[in-house]
């Protein structure tokens, strides 16, 4: 035992002399220990398909550079960067037995290159293809196994010894999806040198060991084999991290913990599947080979490193197969979808119906998964097809003088989609139409051109119209598209004769003359011309308004004065006087024509000027005591002022109180020559002279009311009242209003006390006003109905047993009194016995008959009051009227007051 340690320290001390003899580039390719052995065995199936994962290679590396992989003089093989290394075509190794793959990797930095050769081996009694199980490139016949990091001796500067820890990488496990193996099953021995001289323990942690997704990954805690227990999701978890522990018995660590990485290989079981079931797209038509169109796609859970998630696309098929069965190709990598053929035509073809397959496995028909969708492809319209008419020639036929209506109605075709701007059609006059009269407006719904007539034609003037008409769309034809010509099309429009109304010319017609001239006189001729040169009429004129009944028009046309035409009149403004005349033909129906004729009367002097204002206001005691009148004259300039006035009475009162002096041309002043004057009403006669041409002279009173004022200067009291135009019959009349009003008021009050009184008294008795002669009394029922046929008449209470003061005229209840005093009827005789009612009944009728302050025959009786609250039971059973047919001519015999009742209930005749 002492000559092994002595060796492994001489060992050590020779690498350490070694290694300070080595460069640093040296150093570095020591560090690159390359492949964990130089050459391998790896037994497979006899049939490899095309890329199927055969085996994984492991590289040891410091980690300081990148390594790259490649395959070399194996063809059909092909490895990954991660190590993986597949079949690029299928194989079949019956006849070889074995193959051999060379594996190549180099070192990025310092180019140092490994090789590893890896001998295949056809498994014995393997006949079917099977994908191999990828395996650690150092698997061999034995268990894999991964050691915990070795210790190396190293001699410290003082010269003693030190275990230094082995620099490495743990490969990475693959282990394969979906497995079918046996589980668990056996992954990797984890294991360390230590175990020579003790027993230990080892143990995993770590997401799919003891976190979450636990126990997927187990380890025998003696053996330190590494097992899985179920079948690994790739899609689910990519790869697994765990950390595997190596401790003695009493629980202290041994080794430190290394990581071990479990990459989960991918396996092709998940298939493409599209993000829509339908795409839609859409392409112009007439659009050129080439023309993207959409894209489509499809997603594949697979590792899209590998062929398993690497997706093709192409086309199945196509629908419909017109004009081509190859209208479309798609790229097989992007999915982007284009056109090739030419001949895309809505018109012919509307849309197109693909059916996309997308598989994995770069499309490998064989081994690949795939799935569909279906892509419709829309043509969308281009203008590509002018509008044509669907004739060459269009007729129409119009009235003269309609305007907005509809000639003739313009078809076209167009093969484009219709409502849209390539299918709606815009039509112009191109010729036949010089003064505008026609336009053609488009009809949205069927594309027609609606030629209508915006201006009136005169049928005297043109009886027909050949117009030219151009159709073209709302936007011009797509590019490429050749048109020789633009399409047109003629119309011919015959214009049909109408009975035109006769025109006045001119109209309206103005003449000027003086007011009035004499009646009788023919002012001038107003007359209408008939439009209808080709049809011979004869033109009656009459007169349609004329609010001053001035004029008359003859049958030639000749008017006339029958009333004296007069400026001032409420009938002229401004000077102008109109009437209207209107003129007739003698067609069926016949047409009717008007004309005003304005006439402008010049003023002369035929109104005399009067004083204004006719009536004044002055002051007992005037401040200042003048007053300014004018004059008014209807005449005009210079028929009315300047105006000369002068007092017209030579009475000596009024020329020595009153004075009338000139104000300029058209006012006066009138002054009072005194200090003051009593109130009342003056009366001043004035004389006013006009300035027309042969003078007009008037003598006008101007009434001054002079009165009694305030400081203000103005009328007070009655007399400002007055003065306001109210005169005292209509204070008279005002004041007796009121007094009436208030006297009907208070007759109305007086007679609503009077009604309540009487309320009071007589409740339950009718008003006195009230005529109850030849009505139906109708009592109210006192008993319980038919149900109560038991009573005793010998409750009755008599009338004696009131007391007197009770026996009286309009008591009815026993805690009532009466209001005032009454007629008191004699006393009646009690009945000899209580229940005889009917002698009861005979004795009162006897006292009412003698009694001479009774009411008359025909009135209301009222009987005795009965006292409250008798014992009596109720009478309501006693049979009426209603029960059946009696005779009521007894009562005829009860005397002169029951015969009324017997006539009405019996029938008999009323006296």
């Amino acid at each position: 035992m002492d000559l092994l340690w002595v060796w492994m320290w001489m060992a050590a001390v020779g690498v350490i002399l070694a290694e300070q003899s080595l460069t640093h580039s040296q150093k570095s390719l020591l560090c690159l220990r390359g492949f964990t052995r130089e050459e391998d065995i790896v037994e497979v199936d006899q049939e490899l398909a095309k890329g199927q994962a055969v085996f994984n290679v492991t590289f040891m590396e410091c980690g300081e550079g990148k390594v790259w992989f490649r395959v070399g003089d194996s063809p059909g093989f092909s490895v990954s960067q991660g190590g993986v290394v597949f079949t690029q075509q299928r194989l079949n190794l019956v006849q070889k037995k074995k193959a051999q793959v060379v594996v190549y990797a180099q070192d990025l930095q310092s180019k140092q290159l490994w090789k590893l050769r890896v001998h295949l081996h056809v498994r014995p009694n393997s006949t079917t293809t099977q994908q191999v199980k990828p395996s650690d490139a150092a698997l061999t016949q034995q268990e894999p196994e991964i050691l915990f990091p070795w210790h190396s001796v190293v001699v410290r500067g003082d010269g003693t010894l030190r275990r230094a820890k082995r620099d490495w990488v743990i490969p990475p496990i693959n282990v394969p999806e979906n497995s079918r193996g046996q589980f668990p099953e056996d992954l990797v021995r984890i294991r360390s040198d230590r175990d020579k001289n003790r027993v230990l323990r080892y143990s995993v942690t770590g997401p799919g060991a003891d976190q979450p997704p636990n126990g997927i990954f187990i380890i025998n805690s003696i053996s330190g084999q590494l097992s899985v227990t179920k079948p690994l999701d790739r899609e689910d978890i990519s790869y697994f991290h765990l950390r595997a522990h190596a401790v003695d018995m009493n629980g202290n660590q041994v080794e430190n913990p290394i990581d071990i990485v479990i990459n989960v290989i991918d396996q092709n079981d998940n298939r493409p599947e599209f993000t829509h079931n339908v795409f839609n797209g859409s392409v112009p038509e007439g659009s050129k080979p080439g023309s993207f169109v959409m894209t489509v796609t499809a997603v594949d859970k697979d590792d899209p490193k590998t062929a398993n998630g690497m997706l093709r696309y192409r086309i199945l098929s196509q629908n419909p197969q017109s004009p081509s069965s190859n209208m479309f190709t798609i790229n097989n990598k992007t999915g982007d979808i284009i056109t090739v053929a030419a001949g895309l035509d809505r018109e012919k073809v509307t849309q197109y119906t693909l059916i996309i397959q997308a598989t994995d496995m770069e499309g490998n028909p064989t081994y690949g998964l795939s799935n569909t969708a279906t892509t419709v492809i829309r043509i969308t319209d281009v203008n590509d097809n002018p509008p044509e008419f669907t004739t060459d020639t269009f007729f129409g036929e119009v009235q003269e003088n309609r305007v907005n209506v509809i000639v003739a109605n313009l078809t076209v075709t167009d093969k484009d989609q219709p409502h849209t701007p390539a299918w709606g059609a815009v039509y112009r006059i191109i010729f036949g139409d010089p003064t505008g009269r026609f336009s053609i407006p488009t009809d949205p719904t069927t594309n027609e051109g609606l030629l209508t007539v915006v201006k009136p034609i005169d049928f005297e003037q043109s009886r027909s119209f050949m117009l030219t008409i151009e159709a073209e769309n709302e936007v011009p034809l797509a590019r490429g598209i050749h048109q020789p010509r633009r399409p047109t099309a003629t119309v011919s429009v015959r214009v049909l004769d109408v009975n035109e109304s006769p025109e006045f010319n001119p109209n309206p017609k103005s003449i000027k003359l003086e007011e009035g001239p004499a009646v009788g006189l023919i002012l001038t001729s107003f007359t209408a011309q008939d439009p209808d040169r080709f049809m011979r009429q004869t033109v009656r004129y009459s007169k349609i308004y004329d609010p001053a009944n001035w004029l008359r028009i003859d049958s030639a046309g000749q008017i006339s004065t029958i009333g004296t035409l007069d400026r001032e009149s409420p009938y002229v403004k401004n000077n102008l006087y109109n009437a209207t005349f209107m003129a007739s033909d003698n067609a069926e129906p016949p047409a009717n024509g008007t004309g005003t004729l304005q006439i402008y009367l010049i003023d002369i002097n035929d109104n005399e000027p009067r004083v204004f204002p006719p009536e004044v206001e002055m002051c007992e005691k005037p401040e200042p005591n003048a007053l300014n009148i004018t004059a008014s004259d209807p005449d005009l300039y210079p028929n009315a002022g300047p105006f000369a006035f002068e007092l017209a009475s030579r009475s000596a009162d009024i020329r020595r109180n009153w004075t009338l002096n000139r104000v300029g041309g058209d006012y006066a002043q009138l002054r009072l020559r005194i200090g003051s004057l009593p109130s009342g009403i003056y009366k001043i006669p004035i004389t006013i002279t006009d300035s027309g041409n042969v003078p007009l002279s008037n003598t006008s009173v101007l009434s001054v009311k002079v009165c009694q004022c305030d400081h203000h200067g103005d009328c007070v009291d009655m007399e400002r009242i007055m003065a306001a135009g109210l005169g005292t019959g209509a204070i008279i009349a005002i004041l007796i209003c009121i007094i009436l009003l208030l006297v009907l008021v208070l007759l109305f009050v007086m007679w609503m006390k009077r009604r309540d009184k009487e309320r009071q008294a007589k409740q339950l008795l009718i008003d006195p006003e009230d005529d109850v002669r030849d009505n139906i009394l109708k009592y109210d029922e006192e008993g319980g109905g038919e149900e109560d046929q038991d009573y005793d008449l010998s409750q009755l209470q008599q009338p004696d047993a009131l007391e007197p003061e009770c026996v009286k005229v309009g008591i009815r209840r026993l805690d009532e009194r009466p209001l005032h005093h009454d007629h008191q009827y004699p006393l009646r005789s009690a009945a000899p016995h209580p229940g005889d009612i009917g002698d009861f009944i005979h004795e009162g009728l006897k006292a009412a008959d003698n009694d001479p302050t009774a009411p008359p025959y025909d009135s209301l009786l009222v009987f005795d009051y009965e006292g409250s609250g008798s014992t009596a039971g109720s009478v309501s059973s006693l049979n009426s009227s209603s029960s059946g047919d009696q005779d009521y001519d007894y009562l005829n015999d009860w005397g002169p007051r029951f015969k009324k009742l017997a006539d009405l209930y019996g029938g008999g005749d009323d006296d």
